[in-house]
């Protein structure tokens, strides 16, 4: 992504500027039933030119050069290097592996008490700013501290802005107190003062972790001028959200994946079918949930900080799944989630994704 002055970002993706049917919408209740979700977001993606779906049956050669549009018309790269759980001094490390090996999205969080260290590792990477795309987000304590929350992570990066910056759950918590939401504050609110953060610090503003009855909160909101560029939300085929991701293409909101291995010691590297699947093409259990996640439409942010793992989980090009093996893992029963909201002090989750 070049380099380009702030005043020629256009970070601002008002709801009145969504195109036909999808400005009409945009605050208004969608259907949970998934086929008209679908159907909505392919009357959206036909109406519009803003952003990029990865169709299921597209063929991802050259993938690792791909991109999806945002909604603010910048391209985010549709693998990137998760840090969410990496151990303390593996991160930096793991981030100059990474863009060594090709990635250009790093994706990081206030919460996750590394972005020192991925600032270092981008720092000694040797790539050009301009060339990685930077996700941070901010932390649940820091909902009524917008502009600290921003500035304090461009102080532990090392840089003069990211190219997404997301609220990270949509839980205001009391700095003072972790189990007590503020009476006086909400999701709302904090993102009516994340619209206020200039584009010379972030280049576009998102959310994670929002189902489907927060979105529908937020965007119905009369304080929301600015739609969602990005809604990263934890997705693989034990937890694959149909309808939220329907939803959120719907609205012209990307989707990012996380977890999209289920996360450290999965149940999921045991089920069968997977376990299959990878025999038949001879890839690793990772590769196939990462292409798994890119051939259904959205970007993944696998997590490592073992050099050889970061770099096959990059070896995506080339190959694909066959349609029916990613309709199979589409189908798996099981379910389960690695990140639940028990320890949030209010509820986030309401079972709506699929």
């Amino acid at each position: 992504m070049p380099d380009l002055p702030a005043s020629s970002v256009p970070r601002i993706f008002p709801i009145t500027q969504l195109p036909g049917t999808a400005r009409q919408n945009a605050s208004s209740s969608l259907s949970t039933n998934l086929p008209a979700a679908v159907g909505f977001a392919e009357a959206f993606l036909a109406e519009s030119q803003i952003m990029t779906l990865v169709s299921p049956n597209l063929n991802l050669t050259e993938n690792l050069r791909k991109t999806a549009t945002l909604n603010t018309g910048a391209k985010i790269p549709l693998v990137g290097l998760g840090t969410w759980q990496s151990a303390p001094g593996a991160v930096e490390k793991a981030v100059e592996a990474a863009l060594r090996a090709g990635y250009r999205h790093i994706d990081t969080a206030l919460a996750y008490g590394n972005e020192a260290e991925v600032g270092k590792g981008i720092a000694a990477s040797g790539v050009p700013r301009s060339e990685i795309f930077i996700t941070t987000k901010l932390d649940n304590p820091w909902h009524k501290r917008v502009s600290e929350g921003i500035a304090s992570s461009l102080s532990s990066l090392g840089v003069d802005y990211v190219d997404l910056y997301l609220m990270h759950w949509p839980s205001s918590t009391r700095p003072d107190d972790l189990s007590k939401h503020y009476d006086d504050w909400d999701f709302i609110k904090t993102w009516a003062e994340m619209q206020k953060i200039p584009t010379s610090q972030a280049r576009a503003i998102g959310v994670s972790n929002f189902g489907i009855t927060n979105l529908k909160k937020l965007l119905s909101a009369p304080t929301t001028t600015v739609v969602p560029a990005v809604n990263q939300i934890e997705l693989h085929p034990n937890n694959p959200s149909p309808k939220l991701v329907a939803y959120n293409t719907s609205k012209g909101i990307h989707t990012t994946g996380y977890s999209c291995l289920g996360s450290t010691n999965s149940p999921l590297h045991k089920d069968p079918v997977l376990l299959e699947i990878v025999k038949k093409t001879g890839r690793t259990s990772a590769q196939v949930l990462l292409k798994w996640g890119l051939q259904k439409g959205w970007s993944v942010i696998p997590k490592s900080v073992t050099e050889s793992r970061v770099k096959e989980n990059f070896e995506l090009d080339g190959w694909e799944l066959e349609e029916g093996d990613v309709e199979r893992l589409s189908g798996l029963k099981d379910r389960f989630k690695v990140c639940g909201d028990a320890w949030l002090p209010v509820k986030v989750f309401f079972g709506d994704d699929e």
